[in-house]
């Protein structure tokens, strides 16, 4: 099933803060900024357990109990499994070892077999307090490892989170499943597959004002070839497009301190916000069926639909593909 068939509208909510990355976030915050989400009229929330150890969930589910469950679209992932046990070292999370230091205490276990999924999907559902998953994406397979080990790891999903998605799909347990990452390469070998056939896909930090390039070069065209859908993840890019100071996770490098700088430079001379550039920018591309901003303050969310509402000038976009700020090739709102 096409994912704009699952989804109810363009604008989602990405929990990954709630999971208190970066920063240890109160719980009343926390609430009030899901609640928030909800009232701007938000109906698709995608989590995982890897946001906080579990934290993420919890708090999202939480607020979801109060609303009518066939009333939203709730996504979570598979891949990591959080266990009882807490850590008592550093965490081996690779690049996002750091991300979620504030959060849950609870060992993560990465594993894509068959049963790991069943019990991911079962402990999801506890903590988020609910009978059903609408979207399950696979997450992040592979991340961290090279070479052979990397197909060894893509060989374990295949044969075992994606045949399990596949057949709860088939059964109508869920709606839809696909890949949620921040690489094309397991998308990308995933569509060259004959079987199992994923739903859509969810795509992280890598179709953003600041890097589109590869995933122009060539996933979006064998995605649109496929008729598979693009949910865009982190539109922001880690938070440097909206006023932060991260880009990848860790501190934005020089160069893209600059290009950030250009790009509200550009966007000031033309009466644009920076958000409104970035979530339509996201959108403007014809696989992208959904963009999932995160947020921890409610006030944020506010921004949010008003940027994917605001009007933004033809111009704009024809002199940002003219300063060579995006790439030639990339689609932008109004045929600019």
């Amino acid at each position: 099933m096409s994912l704009t068939n699952i989804l109810p509208g363009r604008l989602g909510f990405g929990t990954a803060p709630l999971g208190n990355m970066f920063r240890a976030i109160p719980d009343d915050e926390a609430r009030a900024t899901v609640e928030a989400a909800w009232d701007h009229g938000i109906r698709f929330y995608d989590t995982a357990p890897f946001y906080g150890a579990g934290l993420a969930e919890t708090r999202l589910g939480e607020v979801l109990a109060g609303k009518p469950r066939d009333a939203y679209v709730l996504s979570t992932k598979v891949g990591r499994v959080v266990l009882d046990e807490h850590e008592t070292a550093a965490r081996d999370l690779g690049e996002k070892g750091g991300l979620f230091e504030h959060g849950n205490p609870n060992k993560i276990v990465h594993e894509w077999t068959a049963e790991a999924t069943e019990r991911s999907i079962e402990d999801s559902l506890k903590r988020l307090g609910t009978d059903r998953l609408d979207i399950v994406w696979v997450h992040d397979i592979a991340q961290d490892f090279h070479g052979d080990l990397w197909l060894q790891k893509f060989e374990e999903a295949r044969t075992g989170a994606f045949r399990v998605l596949s057949r709860l799909r088939d059964e109508g347990v869920i709606k839809g499943w696909g890949l949620g990452v921040n690489r094309t390469e397991p998308i990308e070998l995933t569509l060259a597959l004959d079987e199992p056939r994923p739903d859509g896909f969810l795509l992280a930090g890598r179709y953003t004002l600041l890097d589109h390039e590869h995933a122009l070069e060539r996933l979006l065209p064998l995605a649109q070839e496929q008729r598979v859908d693009m949910v865009v993840g982190g539109p922001y890019s880690s938070g440097i497009l909206a006023g932060g100071t991260h880009f990848e996770y860790q501190q934005a490098p020089a160069e893209i301190i600059e290009r950030v700088g250009k790009l509200k430079a550009l966007a000031a001379r033309h009466g644009v916000s920076i958000k409104a550039a970035a979530l339509q920018f996201s959108l403007a591309h014809p696989a992208s069926a959904a963009v999932i901003p995160g947020a921890t303050r409610p006030g944020r969310i506010a921004e949010d639909t008003a940027a994917l509402d605001e009007g933004v000038p033809a111009a704009f976009w024809t002199e940002l593909r003219a300063a060579g700020l995006v790439s030639p090739a990339a689609p932008l709102p109004h045929g600019a």
